[in-house]
C-alpha cells in the first residue's frame, strides 16, 4: 500500500498520483503539439499540492546518474509547465532554479536571470511529447551560454522515442493514442476540442 509519504517508484504510482489530484483529463484536447487526444495530463494540478511535488521530484532525481547529477550547476525549465517541478528539482539538488519564457515566440531568460558561461544545466520539463518545446530552450540555453547537460521530466509521451540531443531521463514513459489534424477519429471529433498547453498557435 502507497502511502501519501512514499516516493512513486512505477509507471502505475505516478498515475496513481495524477488520478488522485484529478490530473488525468478525459475529453478533446488539443496538445502543444499540435496533435489530439482523448486525454491528458495536468501536471499543474498533480504539482499544486506541495508535498506530492516534492515526491515527484525525489522521484525524477532518484531517476538519474548521480555522474549527471554531479555536474549539475543550475537547473532550468521552459515555462510554464516546467516551472513547479523544476523549481521541486532545484531543492532536491540544493541547486538555483530558473526559468525560460518566449513573449514572443523563442525562448530566452527574463526577470534578471542569467546564466554564467559554460554553465552546466538540468533541463527540467514537466511533460514531454515531440520533444519541441525541449530542443527550443535547450537551444536557448546555448544561446545564453550555459549547456544543458541533460533534461529530465516527469512523463514521456513518445515512450522513448525522442531525441533531445542530451541525455533524457524521465520518471515514467506511458502514452495515449494522440491523432493528426486531419486523422482525427470520428467519436473524438464529436467533443469539442480544449487546448490547456500554454504554446501559442
Amino acid at each position: 500500500m502507497q502511502t501519501s509519504e512514499s516516493i512513486p517508484q512505477t509507471v502505475e504510482e505516478v498515475l496513481a498520483e495524477f488520478r488522485a489530484s484529478g490530473a488525468l483529463l478525459e475529453g478533446h484536447f488539443k496538445l502543444s503539439s499540435g496533435k489530439h487526444s482523448g486525454h491528458y495530463l495536468q501536471c499543474a494540478r498533480v504539482l499544486m499540492n506541495p508535498a506530492r511535488a516534492g515526491r515527484l521530484a525525489q522521484a525524477v532525481v532518484k531517476r538519474m546518474p548521480n555522474e549527471i547529477l554531479s555536474e549539475v550547476d543550475v537547473v532550468a525549465s521552459p515555462a510554464m509547465g516546467g516551472i513547479i517541478i523544476g523549481q521541486e528539482v532545484a531543492r532536491v539538488l540544493g541547486k538555483d532554479a530558473m526559468f525560460l519564457e518566449r513573449p514572443d515566440g523563442v525562448f530566452r531568460l527574463r526577470r534578471g536571470f542569467a546564466l554564467e558561461e559554460g554553465a552546466k544545466v538540468l533541463m527540467v520539463e514537466d511533460v514531454v511529447t515531440t520533444g519541441l518545446s525541449s530542443r527550443e530552450a535547450i537551444a536557448a540555453v546555448a544561446t545564453e551560454g550555459g549547456q544543458v547537460i541533460a533534461e529530465c521530466s516527469l512523463i514521456d509521451r513518445s515512450m522513448g522515442a525522442v531525441d533531445l540531443g542530451v541525455p533524457f531521463f524521465p520518471l515514467a514513459a506511458f502514452d495515449f493514442p494522440t491523432y493528426d489534424e486531419d486523422n482525427i477519429p470520428s467519436e473524438l471529433a464529436a467533443v469539442t476540442v480544449t487546448k490547456p498547453g500554454s504554446r501559442k498557435e
